[in-house]
């Protein structure tokens, strides 16, 4: 399966009665998006799906992973569904099935309601009961054609950067309240999947989580202790529970956390059976004693993350040995770089053909040992990268901020090659 991914967010923009988000919010903080923009109008994929999806059928794309927008289908989070939001997605379901594209929703790419977070946020239990309840809303109405659902992407990413650091939204500092987002976020996911798989047939069911192998920079022991703690926080404190292990003991040791919030049976519901993990890399973090490590002359991307496609087979292999999941999608793989359009709006981004290749050339070597049925590039679309806004591109198709007229770059040409043939030249 070769496909790309975006994020409701990211591409689509607020018409039509979406409702308010956390990031809606957020994006009016001074300071909080770096180049003072919002998604407002993002790229307009509401009022340009058509065309997008036959974009992906020229690309030769056979799979889109893309989100859905909770508050464009409640508004308020809880409550009234907004009819227009689900009619939406509802022609993009149809459009990609008519060309051939499967799609692979995901429930939930950070999003959140802003009236569920003026009632709390994922600190509270009830939005993990809300969260259920939107799933079946969704699943009724398009389970009947769509079988690969994820419920939530990074949840990782939502907890520390949205609760805990502040550097996402809601814009939260508050350690406290992020364990507590962390386990209601998973306790999301566990009400959600069996009310999936009630509402849709032939289902496939999963998660999406990022992953970042964290390496020791030094043989001292002050290293070592930091990497194996980093490294429960970032790649372990969300897959264990799914996989029915419980949290990581070492880092709730470590992070003071009672676990008030685990109630009764809540481990149990988070290792409700999944079919498929879908799996985030991009890059690999070196740990010194007392942060990470950038060494001088490391290739990165435009977002200072060092390139590093052995960390992609290394990752799956881990995941295989350590918890023996059924299968496995790299749901979003993909690089930053500076891309210079010239005059016609054309993207010669061989830096970026190089890091997926690189990286699939990596995939290609686990392949006989991992299950892992297919692969998602990130992202489809230059679009708004959250609190970098609009100055960070990840697009293998630019996007023209003033017109929105979509151009193809050399990655795209590239990896349509990739997709028609299952070869990477």
């Amino acid at each position: 399966m070769w496909g790309a991914a975006t994020a409701a967010f990211q591409i689509e923009g607020a018409a039509d009665g979406r409702g308010e988000s956390t990031w809606d919010r957020f994006a009016t903080r001074p300071g909080a998006v770096s180049d003072g923009s919002d998604g407002h109008r993002a790229c307009d994929h509401h009022g340009r799906w058509f065309d997008d999806v036959a974009l992906m059928r020229r690309l030769g794309l056979g799979a889109y992973r893309f989100s859905i927008s909770w508050p464009r289908v409640v508004p308020d989070g809880d409550g009234e569904v907004h009819q227009p939001g689900l009619d939406f997605y509802d022609r993009l379901v149809d459009g990609l099935l008519d060309v051939g594209i499967e799609p692979c929703p995901t429930l939930f790419h950070w999003d959140t309601p802003q009236a569920l977070e003026d009632r709390g946020g994922w600190e509270m239990r009830a939005t993990a009961e809300a969260f259920a309840r939107y799933a079946d809303i969704v699943t009724s109405r398009l389970g009947d054609r769509v079988h690969t659902w994820f419920t939530l992407n990074e949840p990782f990413v939502v907890a520390w950067k949205g609760y805990t650091t502040g550097e996402h939204a809601p814009g939260r500092v508050d350690p406290r309240a992020g364990l507590a987002a962390a386990h209601h976020l998973l306790l999301g996911h566990g009400l959600a999947v069996p009310v999936i798989r009630a509402n849709v047939r032939r289902p496939k069911v999963g998660v999406v989580l990022n992953f970042t192998p964290v390496h020791a920079g030094g043989d001292d022991p002050a290293s070592r202790r930091r990497t194996q703690l980093v490294d429960a926080i970032e790649n372990r404190w969300f897959v264990e529970p799914v996989a029915g292990l419980g949290y990581p003991a070492d880092a709730a040791a470590q992070r003071g956390w009672d676990q008030r919030e685990v109630l009764d049976g809540d481990l149990d519901t988070i290792a409700a059976p999944i079919d498929v993990l879908g799996v985030n890399y991009y890059s690999r973090q070196v740990s010194g004693p007392d942060g990470p490590l950038h060494r001088p002359g490391t290739p990165v991307t435009e977002m200072g993350w060092e390139i590093y496609p052995r960390g992609l087979a290394d990752t799956l292999r881990w995941l295989h040995r350590s918890y023996r999941l059924d299968e496995y999608l790299v749901t979003e793989n993909g690089a930053a770089m500076p891309d210079e359009a010239d005059g016609d709006g054309e993207v010669d981004d061989v830096d970026r053909v190089e890091y997926l290749r690189d990286h699939l050339y990596a995939l290609h070597g686990v392949i006989d040992e991992v299950p892992v049925r297919g692969y998602f590039v990130w992202s489809l679309l230059d679009n708004f990268e959250w609190e970098h806004g609009y100055s960070r591109r990840f697009g293998i198709v630019r996007v023209d901020y003033d017109t929105l007229e979509r151009t193809p770059k050399a990655s795209a040409r590239w990896y349509a090659c990739v997709a028609r043939t299952g070869r990477v030249g």
